[in-house]
């Protein structure tokens, strides 16, 4: 049936209940027939309320930070695989805690708090996270395998041997690929790092599998899966943020002002591209628009979407529409639920958009408002 969109609020993030449970359910089956672990990566979502639905089908998650290692433990109700670039010793006994798996960014890192591992009460499975110098994602951004990147251990920093109570290897080098972008991330994996492999117990792949993807290839997926696994005799273990949310939500807000400057107009709107949708600018991404024309067509209403901060570049456009817009009418970005929210500031003091769950049955639930109170506890 899908959101109708006059039920809700105005801005207002909606994750529609029932494409979030299918793809959760392709994820399920893609873990059991392919025989890995597939775990949720909070840093594309962390919508805790909705957790009793993801158990439902994925039992744990990853964390990137001591937070989100926190997070899977009080939400999730699992330890969580933790990796950070960086730990403290302040944070460590908390990470410890909250994990059951943590990957280490380097050796020395690794040097520094196995004497807190062996100390621990239980056993935590230690992993090195490796650079492989291969990647086929485009924007820097998001390309931990570029020259000179901070992320991981490449193959001539790595020892003979894996070191006493090291367990696994941890890679992430893909962002919203296919499986054929993994099978050749593998490929080059093998070529670099086979020796390792056999000392392995478990492979952290990582994330940027995006296996709800309309064109994705999941039988090519789990070929992939099913024979490197055989061939390594290895755990597998997988990290999709995206994928989990991919195509499972909306941003909806509404036109505030039309104002036009050397012929170009622009609908001033009430949410904020930098504050409520980074990744437009950060990518860069142009979102699509419920009934608009992703590219300007000649003819028709056509305007660039103006953020309501004071950053002059809280724009993006243009999009075409069939009638001119006007103060009032909404405008229904589509697929802003992965990163999107979890990315989200409250820069300038804009309005936060609501966070919402629809469910076809029961209609509208708001999970959460947001007020000046939330701005103003964020500031000292």
């Amino acid at each position: 049936m899908g959101i109708n969109i006059q039920q809700l609020p105005s801005p207002c993030y909606v994750l529609d209940e029932q494409p979030f449970r299918n793809n959760l359910a392709l994820i399920k089956s893609v873990k059991e027939r392919a025989g890995v672990d597939i775990i949720l990566a909070f840093k594309a979502f962390s919508l805790w309320t909705v957790f009793p639905i993801v158990r439902e089908y994925i039992p744990c998650s990853t964390a990137s930070s001591i937070h989100e290692a926190r997070l899977a433990y009080e939400e999730m109700g699992s330890l969580a695989h933790t990796y950070s670039p960086a730990y403290t010793e302040n944070e460590f006994p908390e990470i410890l805690k909250y994990s059951n798996h943590i990957t280490f960014n380097s050796f020395t890192q690794f040097e520094r708090f196995l004497p807190m591992v062996k100390a621990f009460e239980r056993k935590v499975s230690l992993g090195i996270r490796i650079n492989h110098g291969y990647s086929e994602v485009d924007t820097d951004l998001y390309n931990p395998s570029s020259p000179g990147s901070r992320m991981g251990v490449s193959i001539e920093n790595m020892p003979s041997e894996l070191p006493e109570g090291i367990e696994g290897i941890h890679f992430h080098s893909l962002c919203e690929s296919n499986s054929y972008s993994l099978e050749k991330t593998l490929e080059a994996i093998e070529r670099q790092f086979a020796s390792y492999l056999k000392q392995a117990k478990w492979i952290n792949m990582g994330g940027g599998h995006l296996m709800t993807h309309k064109d994705y290839d999941i039988e090519h997926l789990i070929s992939v899966l099913k024979r490197f696994k055989e061939k390594w005799n290895i755990e597998i273990i997988m990290e999709p943020g995206s994928a989990f949310a991919w195509e499972t939500g909306v941003l909806v807000s509404d036109v505030v002002d039309i104002v036009e400057n050397k012929g170009i107009k622009t609908a001033i709107l009430n949410v904020s591209f930098t504050a409520h949708m980074p990744d437009c600018l950060e990518m860069p991404y142009k979102p699509r628009i419920r009934g608009a024309y992703n590219e300007p067509v000649e003819g028709k209403p056509t305007y660039r979407m103006g953020g309501n901060s004071c950053l002059a570049g809280d724009f993006i456009g243009d999009w075409s529409f069939d009638k001119p817009l006007k103060p009032g009418d909404k405008i229904v970005f589509e697929d802003m639920i992965h990163y999107t929210i979890v990315k989200t500031t409250m820069f300038n003091g804009v309005p936060h958009p609501s966070i919402a769950l629809w469910n076809d049955n029961s209609g509208l639930r708001v999970l959460r408002s947001f007020d000046y109170s939330d701005y103003k506890s964020r500031m000292s």
